[in-house]
């Protein structure tokens, strides 16, 4: 048996972190005195310790190394593989939160030579029941400065997506550059508030994807599975990370692109607006004369090949028919489910 001390030594832990795991049941002492309290450590429980002080370097919150040491070898190691992906996409977001709030700081002090250029916006929005559902719960917006879609489920997802909307509208007006994330932020908050005011079968809820714009500058929140995609010199590229458990599966090497797209919970949501506290995607991007994008519900791109909405964005110069076409393309394909599509052209200003 090993003292307290020599097992702290021998497994890299402290001997205050070894107490509080025996607290927490994750590193229970093999004995313990009965008068003195004194702990004592079998050998054979180093391996354990050993893989509880690497996993805390990680980072893994304690929760989750407790539920990693109690799976066999190849299980743990899944998991531990799961848990570094979400942390790189975790990572990946604040890094492109650093970068602007550096530009933003940056710019305080830089000295102005010339406003940035100012671009117009060309917009459409559609939405459609579909062919197969009762009732349209997908709810959409296009303005001036703000273009939105959101996407209810539930016995009151109608409700849902529509408060969700009219709670961004108030961004559809001229705001700082600088003042876009936190006025997207902002707004999300106001739009889960709404939404739970108006569920209450812990059901129900609503996705979020919206863009608004400011001089040459965009922001961009996002929660749940509907997407943003960007055709920018006859590419089209996906703006929106899907906040779905399959997605999670895929960034986790446990699927395929490919079977996702056929998967029994393609359409389980890991994040939307539902009445609890959730955390939103926001970033703010550079736009420039030329860009299309392309906002929709998962009722367009589930049924509707990326290459056949690449298709119509090129060969539809004009907002309205590009809202259109890609809407009857889906309904052509038996439209399994409502659908909402924003388009947006961003010209220079005149």
């Amino acid at each position: 048996m090993l003292t307290i001390g020599a097992f702290a030594r021998a497994s890299r832990l402290s001997q205050k972190a070894l107490r509080l795991y025996d607290e927490l049941g994750l590193l229970k002492p093999a004995t313990v005195d009965p008068v003195s309290g004194y702990r004592r450590y079998a050998p054979e429980q180093l391996e354990r310790a050993r893989l509880v002080a690497w996993l805390r370097h990680l980072g893994m919150p304690l929760a989750r190394i407790q539920q990693v040491c109690d799976l066999d070898a190849a299980q743990a190691a899944d998991e531990v593989r799961a848990y570094w992906v979400q942390v790189e996409v975790d990572t990946a977001e604040r890094r492109k939160l650093a970068a602007f709030l550096i530009e933003q700081l940056s710019r305080k002090d830089a000295p102005m030579t010339g406003e940035a250029p100012t671009l117009d916006i060309r917009f459409a929005m559609r939405t459609d029941r579909g062919l197969v559902r009762e009732s349209n719960q997908d709810s959409g917006y296009a303005g001036a400065r703000l273009l939105a879609v959101a996407d209810g489920f539930g016995a009151h997802g109608e409700p849902a997506s529509a408060v969700a909307i009219d709670a961004l509208k108030p961004l559809d007006s001229a705001l700082p550059a600088g003042d876009l994330l936190n006025a997207l932020s902002d707004a999300v908050d106001r739009a889960g508030a709404a939404v739970g005011d108006c569920v209450a079968d812990g059901t129900s809820g609503t996705t979020l994807t919206a863009m608004v714009w400011s001089g040459s500058q965009l922001g961009l929140v996002h929660v749940g599975d509907s997407r943003v995609y960007l055709m920018r010199d006859g590419e089209l590229f996906r703006f929106t990370h899907d906040h779905t458990i399959v997605q999670s599966l895929i960034d986790e090497g446990r699927l395929t692109e490919e079977e996702a797209e056929t998967h029994p919970q393609r359409a389980i949501l890991a994040r939307a607006l539902h009445g609890e506290a959730v955390q939103p995607h926001l970033e703010l991007r550079d736009a420039r004369a030329g860009d299309r994008y392309l906002l929709c519900s998962d009722g367009l791109y589930g049924v509707v090949h990326t290459d056949e909405l690449r298709m119509v964005l090129t060969t539809k110069p004009d907002p309205e028919q590009a809202v259109r076409h890609p809407v009857e393309l889906a309904n052509s394909k038996g439209g399994p489910d409502n659908v909402t599509c924003v388009v947006a052209d961003l010209v220079a200003a005149t």
